[in-house]
């Protein structure tokens, strides 16, 4: 009986001791953590989208939180500097992803700023990326004879739309959208005097839109 107890104590020791690793210290880490400078709220049309990312499965093929040049080439691949937890003040919950099926979104919004280039992705990815094994998503959009007013017409490119019709953008697209287009994170996160001290020690390395954009499959 005594060796049960000793084994049970042990267990228990070890699990406090996981729990204050795992857990408690890194919230005491990151609690007081406050926005940088240049994170935005979200705004209505970008949670509503966030829901329509979320619905649809986006994270278990997205990421959103670039690496350290340390650990990989996500800068040299275009999508930006290694996040750092006040990135996600306002992400509740956060959509880290763990599988990168399709590229980091972390910083599409710069990447690919076209609301155009986004509404034709996601009614036929193959359109624009020869070879994407991302899904195209035709319930959020709508084929008809004519535009009505308010009608948000679908640009794309020649031989994607229904011959003698219009594909109109439902408000889930329109929504998901706003949230990529609002995916920039490209504002400093470091005082400048650090930011000087680490560009010193680090070779940069740019990467034009253009070309990062041309190869960056969304959700």
């Amino acid at each position: 009986m005594e060796n049960e107890v000793k084994l049970a104590a042990g267990a228990l020791v070890a699990l406090a001791v996981a729990t204050a690793a795992l857990v408690v210290l890194p919230y005491l880490q990151v609690r007081d953590i406050a926005p940088p400078e240049g994170l935005k709220p979200y705004s209505s049309a970008e949670l509503r989208g966030r829901q329509v990312y979320i619905s649809n499965g986006c994270v278990y093929c997205h990421s959103q939180q670039p690496r350290d040049r340390n650990l990989g080439p996500d800068a040299e691949r275009g999508w930006g500097r290694a996040s750092v937890p006040g990135d996600y003040f306002y992400d509740k919950p956060h959509l880290l992803g763990s599988m990168r099926t399709g590229p980091d979104l972390f910083n599409i919004g710069a990447r690919q700023p076209s609301k155009d280039w986004h509404l034709g992705h996601l009614y036929q990815p193959r359109a624009y990326i020869p070879g994407s094994i991302m899904p195209s998503y035709p319930y959020m959009f709508e084929v008809k004879d004519a535009a009505e007013p308010g009608d948000e017409v679908v640009k794309l490119p020649p031989g994607q739309t229904p011959p003698s019709k219009v594909v109109v953008a439902r408000s889930e697209a329109l929504d998901l959208v706003k949230y990529l287009q609002g995916m920039n994170h490209t504002y400093p996160v470091l005082p400048p005097t650090v930011q000087q001290a680490t560009a010193a020690t680090q070779p940069a390395t740019a990467i034009p839109l253009s070309s990062a954009s041309a190869a960056t499959p969304v959700p």
